[in-house]
């Protein structure tokens, strides 16, 4: 049986134990498969065994694998989890379903308006990326400014606020991973309560959050979507965005 295969089921194993512990449903968790680095034929791999929605993080690279799997196209689902400079919008807007990674009102505003030259797509699926461990090498914006963003980007056309997405400092203590976790369910419950029936929020229900190494600490605290890589296509290797 192909390795990836084999990874995917270890994956989704992990992924049904990890709700179990939490005592939540399984639908609650979606798993997507990072792919970045790897080649389209990696992905379809994944497809046949059943995977429909995949993430990537350099846009060329990505949009050269989206033209590579036009064909297959009705059955992915593309997230961009990378981090989105103002010249890449417009090729975001034009190729992907759901951008993970928006931690400026400028790249809303660019994605809302792109988005609208292409009437055939649906409206794109937005997170808000938040830095929690405030690292200065990471994007995303403190959790104490969050909401006023949100509030923004929830006015605008053709975009859709779904939630948040956050990568904390790596570590190998559970108790830790599962702190950083704790900080961002707070953030992300506060502005549900907050905003419940406001205009823009009616479909706020996303926590983007967990990886190869920490998936049980983020589901634990509540992700609704885990970001898995390494674990289902093994190591990749370094490229240039």
């Amino acid at each position: 049986m192909n390795s990836i295969v084999v990874n995917l089921m270890q994956v989704k194993q992990r992924i049904e134990l990890a709700v179990l512990a939490a005592k939540r449903e399984p639908e609650e968790v979606e798993l997507l498969a990072v792919s970045k680095t790897f080649p389209a034929s990696a992905i379809e791999e994944a497809m046949h065994a059943g995977q429909s929605a995949f993430g990537e993080n350099y846009v060329q690279e990505a949009v050269e694998k989206i033209s590579q799997l036009a064909k297959l196209r009705p059955w992915l689902v593309w997230h961009f989890i990378g981090p989105l400079q103002s010249n890449k919008t417009r090729e975001v807007a034009e190729h992907f379903d759901w951008v993970h990674s928006v931690d400026r009102l400028k790249i809303a505003e660019r994605l809302s308006a792109q988005r609208a030259e292409f009437p055939g797509l649906a409206e794109l699926q937005v997170c808000v990326q938040v830095n929690v461990s405030e690292e200065a090498s990471k994007s995303g914006i403190p959790l104490s400014e969050a909401q006023a963003l949100c509030d923004a980007i929830a006015q605008l056309p053709q975009i859709v606020l779904r939630g948040l997405m956050a990568i904390p400092a790596p570590s190998v203590d559970p108790a830790e991973q599962r702190k950083a976790f704790a900080q961002v369910r707070e953030c992300f419950q506060q502005i549900q309560a907050t905003r419940l029936t406001d205009s823009g929020y009616q479909f706020f229900d996303t926590l983007s959050m967990g990886m190869s190494d920490d998936l049980e600490a983020a589901i634990a605290q509540g992700s609704t979507m885990v970001r898995v890589g390494t674990a289902i296509f093994g190591k990749r290797a370094k490229i240039t965005p």
